[in-house]
Formats: structure tokens, sequence, C-alpha cells
């Protein structure tokens, strides 16, 4: 009798670690995406709380399609796995239609749907871990594999022009391969193919190119392509150990895209390395424990599941934030959890939610 409680109560319990780490990455990115929207809100809506109030929303539903899937049996989400990925890369597609899709920047990434927008980009990042996870937890043809990923890179890098994002899905499905026993060999062999379709996504697009040279040096054109990089290491460096304050950034009013993919850098100018060495830590315990909760999965399923999200939101975060201290191109992907964005904080959430499940099935 003692034994069945024992093992009824390790069934229902949670990795409340990761779901605490979580928590405090959404506060602290609720609390940064006020800081730094409230003036340019007002200016382009007349509502200073016009990005968090859709932020807070997003929040909300996010937590509670989290909510659902901790006790949504994750095993059921091999069944629908598929139609989920063919969904997503049909909305990949689907932003190219004329009245649904919409346009920023020269990029086709969203979908109008009148009370809201979605990126599908996000969307697909989930789904194609879930997809993955249920090939894998079969025998995988490596042709079968390649071919997906060029086909859904194709579309992401070169039509939508989203590069960040086709990283971020082709790092995740190779890790997902090599976590699932694939060869490293094979993937050596294949090497040569994707650094061939990263430079050609690279070479024939200026605004590429002109990223690539502003990495090498960052103070080539300062008021030019050099700009954006350039203003994110002005407000490291007026940062400095302990930050200016909360609310009390020079640099938000002159940094690029700073609400979404360069929210990190308002981070350090505020709160210093203190910080941000606080912000990494939470995304090393995030990805510890995530592969913790995928060593002590009861199935492969599971396993490759929980190893595919640790390894989707970790590559996201460390391609972020290696961009935002120019060790890596900035690629326009957000910070997972704090930039402001719907799509990507209710998929991220989403996920959690089916790593907590799987941590209850330990």
């Amino acid at each position: 009798m003692k034994k069945n409680i024992i093992l009824n109560s390790q069934k229902v319990s949670i990795d409340l670690p990761i779901l605490i780490t979580v928590v405090l990455l959404v506060i602290l990115g609720l609390t940064f995406v006020y800081d730094v929207s409230a003036i340019q809100a007002f200016r382009d809506f007349g509502d200073s709380y016009y990005y968090i109030r859709n932020q807070l929303i997003w929040a909300f539903a996010g937590f509670l399609t989290a909510f659902f899937f901790v006790f949504f049996d994750y095993q059921k989400l091999k069944k629908i796995s598929a139609p989920l990925f063919a969904l997503s890369a049909v909305a990949l597609l689907a932003v190219f239609i004329p009245g649904l899709g919409t346009q920023a920047g020269g990029a086709h990434r969203w979908l109008n749907l009148k009370l809201f927008t979605v990126q599908p980009t996000e969307i697909l990042k989930l789904t194609s871990v879930l997809f993955f996870a249920t090939l894998f937890d079969k025998k995988l043809s490596l042709k079968l594999f390649m071919l997906i990923i060029l086909v859904i890179s194709f579309i992401m890098g070169f039509l939508q022009k989203d590069l960040g994002s086709t990283i971020v899905f082709a790092a995740t499905a190779f890790l997902m391969y090599i976590t699932s026993g694939g060869s490293l060999w094979q993937i050596a062999v294949s090497a040569p193919i994707l650094i061939a379709g990263l430079a050609a996504l690279i070479l024939t697009s200026e605004y590429r190119r002109k990223r690539i040279f502003a990495f090498l040096d960052p103070f080539s054109d300062p008021q030019g392509f050099t700009y954006h990089i350039l203003q994110i290491l002005v407000s490291f460096g007026s940062g400095g150990i302990f930050g200016l304050g909360l609310g009390q950034s020079r640099q938000k009013f002159y940094i690029p895209e700073v609400t979404t993919d360069s929210i990190f850098a308002i981070i350090g100018e505020e709160l210093g390395i203190f910080g941000g060495i606080i912000v990494i830590s939470l995304f090393v315990a995030f990805i510890i424990r995530g592969f913790r909760i995928a060593s002590n999965a009861p199935d492969m399923f599971g396993k490759m599941l929980a190893s595919g999200i640790t390894c989707w939101i970790g590559t996201q975060a460390v391609i972020n934030l290696g961009a935002m201290v120019s060790l890596f191109p900035l690629t326009g992907v957000p910070l997972p959890f704090i930039s402001y964005g719907g799509s990507a904080l209710v998929a991220n959430l989403a996920a959690v939610g089916i790593l907590l499940n799987i941590s209850r099935k330990r």
C-alpha cells in the first residue's frame, strides 16, 4: 500500500525548478516589454500600455495552454504530430496569400487573422519537434530527414527571408537526430550541402551580407548597416556591472527592434553585467533541467520530445544572446519567454507544458 502511494505521488509531481525558472523569465520579460515600449506605444498608438497589454493577454493564453498540456497525455501527441506539422508547413506558404499574409520590412512572415496576427514559423518550431520526436521513435531514413529539412529551410530562409528561424529549426532537427542515436558520420557527410545552402542564402541577399560585414567590423558604418549592433554594444557598455537602474535606459530610444530581438541589450544596460548573468543563468538552469527530464523519460518518444524542446529553446536563446554580445551576426530571432511577440510566447509556454507533462511520468 505504501509503495503504491509513493508511485502515485511520483506520477503527479512536476518539475518545480523548471516551472519556477520559466515563470521568472516571463515576469522579467513582461517587466522589460513595458519598460522599453511605453513611450513608443504612446507615440504610435496614443496608449502607453498597448504593447504590455497585448503581451499580458498572450502570457495568460500561454499559461492556459501550458496548463492544458501538463495534464494532456503526451503519448497522444504522436497521432496528431504529422497533421499539425503539415498544417504548420501550409501556414508558412499561406503568408503569401494577398489579404491573409502581412508583409513588413520586405519579409512575409505573418498571418492576419483579423482579431490577431500569427507568425507561423514560431508554431512550426513546436510542431516540428513533435513531428521529429514521432519519427525518431521509429527508424527514420536520413534521406527523408534531409528532404524535410531542405524544403522547410527553403520556405523559411529563401521565401520568407527569415534566416534566424531557419537556423533554429535546422539546428534543433540535427540535435534531435544526434540525440536519437543518429550517425555523426552521416551528419558530417551532409555538412557541405548545409554550408552551401547557408552561403547561398547569405550571398543572394544584400541585407544578410551587410549583417556579416557588421559582425566582422561593427564600427565600419556607424550611421548605416552597423548602426544596430553598434547601438547594442553602446547599451551594454553603458550598463557597467550593476546597470543604470530599472527604467533608466537611454539606448532604448535608439536601438531597432528593441521590444523583440534586442531586448536583452536593455536588460544589460539597466541591470548591468549582474542582470545579464541572472538571465543567462536562468536559461542554463532551464537547459539542464530539460535534459534531466529527457534522461528520466519513461519511453523513447518522451525522451526525444523533451530533448527536442530543450534543444529548440536553448538554441534560440544562445543565438539571440550571442548576437547581442557580437559573438554571432544579428539574426532576428526573439529571446524565448522575454521578447515581445504572442506566437512565440504561446508556443514556448505550450512546449513547457509538454515538458512538465513528461516530468510527471518519470
